[in-house]
């Protein structure tokens, strides 16, 4: 593994872009408002898997396409982001839960949630490009184990302790949901934050530019 002198910056590094906010806290924001803290857990939980193929992807190369031939990267970003505009459009004509905040929802809508967000993380090129810039800077070609292997063990840690995060946004959101349980048309109308956050993820998305 890298050094003591690479592997201190990277932490550091790791741990203060986990805690600036980004699309990744808004979209779990999002289905907590719109789902439950249940179905929050769980998109935490399907972008840290979703994430495993652009780790995947950083440590043998394959996100350099996505880097050097722009119509791939627009393809991929423009089914990306219809995705999500296409998740915000459900949030709005979708039946409203039980309980925003209840962790008794049905498991089809948790299972949906995970599905939903590990798709959402699989198309969004600029987390492949995010992995493939970030991760060789603490990379040592000197070390024992293979660059590959380096930025397979260093893209781990980075998705875990993002994903500490992002369960910490779920269980926030979900304290401020508590407050518009009681009203069925708060409920309804925090439905439709999370679906206008979801919606405007994938419009911004779409508009942003390689790199």
């Amino acid at each position: 593994m890298p050094a003591v002198d690479l592997l201190l910056p990277f932490l550091v590094a790791t741990v203060l872009l986990s805690f600036t906010p980004g699309p990744g806290m808004l979209y779990t924001a999002a289905q907590t408002i719109g789902r439950g803290k249940k179905s929050g857990f769980y998109a935490a939980i399907g972008l840290h898997l979703g994430s495993y193929a652009h780790i995947t992807a950083a440590a043998f190369g394959l996100s350099l396409l996505l880097a050097t031939v722009p119509v791939v990267y627009t393809i991929v970003k423009l089914v990306g982001a219809a995705y999500l505009v296409w998740l915000g459009i459900k949030f709005f004509t979708s039946e409203l839960p039980p309980s925003i905040t209840s962790n008794k929802n049905s498991r089809g809508t948790h299972i949906s949630a995970l599905r939903e967000s590990a798709v959402v993380e699989f198309l969004n090129p600029k987390s492949a490009l995010f992995f493939i810039a970030f991760l060789p800077q603490f990379t040592d070609p000197a070390a024992a184990f293979p660059i590959w292997l380096q930025i397979l063990v260093l893209g781990i840690i980075v998705n875990c302790i993002f994903s500490v995060t992002d369960v910490a946004c779920v269980l926030l959101s979900s304290r401020v949901a508590q407050f518009f349980q009681a009203s069925h048309l708060a409920r309804h109308w925090l439905r439709r934050l999370g679906g206008t956050i979801l919606a405007g993820l994938g419009v911004k998305l779409a508009i942003s530019e390689l790199g």
